[in-house]
């Protein structure tokens, strides 16, 4: 029997939206059954997050197998900002593909490693979890004003360790190339990380990536949500819009600055983080009449 059409796609980012960036877990209440009873209806949910598959296994696939996720549903994750992704299944997590021609250098995630270990284990680790990309990020016994305190030398610390690697490298609009004039790396810093990343991977080639793979079950909605607590957030909205498809972007940090896109950007009012995202999954759990 073919899978009925919901009448809503989903695209979201973990941290902020789903996962508390205090606590890195999914905490605040009604989410994970939400998320269930939105997947029973058929609801197309994807998150499309710079976390790792090994994060969203134990913070995001474990909790929701153990709360019950129905016999047929589509759920998808694509991590490490389009280098790592998976189905999600009834019993947890398919087969993982790792992007390698993505991957920084061996000897780069050495060096990173051992400046967070000699330099700046007080206030950040080093994410081991991650397959191509680097993260360094906040350590959850630390405050954000210390680890923000320390993240600007962190920041021009691996700048300096990826150039004397002789790999180009941008650090948001600065830039500075190799000797071949290309930029295959940037330092992306966020409110809790800084990640060392492939300037190919980014969310709209994530959201093209998850669209590609849903559509080999059925039909894809033409209403779309997308849902995200960053700048970055709005390029899954972005290429939803590019693609034709009738899209919204719910920004649960607007402090940051709301911008001006040719879609509707919406706000859950004065609410931010995973207390909003827990209200727009309620919200469209009663538009959609789904039962609880």
């Amino acid at each position: 029997m073919p899978t009925p059409v919901s009448p809503l796609g989903l695209l979201l980012d973990v941290d902020g939206p789903i996962a508390s960036p205090i606590t890195r877990t999914i905490a605040t209440p009604g989410i994970l059954t939400d998320l269930i009873t939105l997947a029973a209806g058929h609801v197309p949910i994807a998150f499309i997050t710079g976390r790792s598959a090994g994060f969203i296994r134990e913070q995001v696939v474990a909790p929701l197998v153990a709360a019950g996720l129905p016999e047929t549903f589509r759920m998808y994750a694509v991590c490490e900002k389009g280098a790592v992704w998976f189905p999600i299944e009834r019993n947890g997590m398919g087969d993982v593909a790792v992007d390698r021609d993505v991957a920084l250098p061996p000897a780069v995630v050495d060096d990173v490693r051992q400046l967070v270990t000699q330099s700046f284990a007080s206030e950040m680790f080093f994410d081991e979890t991650k397959q191509a990309m680097i993260s360094v990020e906040q350590r959850t016994d630390v405050s954000q004003s210390d680890f923000r305190a320390r993240q600007p030398e962190f920041n021009t610390a691996v700048f300096a360790i990826l150039v004397k690697h002789g790999l180009g490298v941008r650090f948001n609009e600065l830039e500075s190339a190799d000797a071949s004039g290309e930029i295959p790396f940037r330092l992306d810093a966020t409110i809790i990380s800084t990640d060392i990343e492939s300037v190919t991977l980014d969310k709209d080639h994530a959201a093209k990536r998850v669209l590609a793979y849903f559509a080999q079950g059925g039909p894809l909605p033409r209403l779309w949500r997308s849902v995200g607590d960053s700048r970055s957030d709005y390029r899954m909205a972005d290429h939803l819009h590019e693609a034709g498809y009738d899209v919204s972007h719910v920004d649960v940090r607007p402090s940051d600055g709301i911008l001006e896109r040719p879609y509707p950007v919406i706000v859950i009012g004065d609410q931010i983080h995973d207390e909003a995202g827990a209200t727009f999954l309620r919200h469209w759990v009663d538009k959609l009449a789904l039962p609880a």
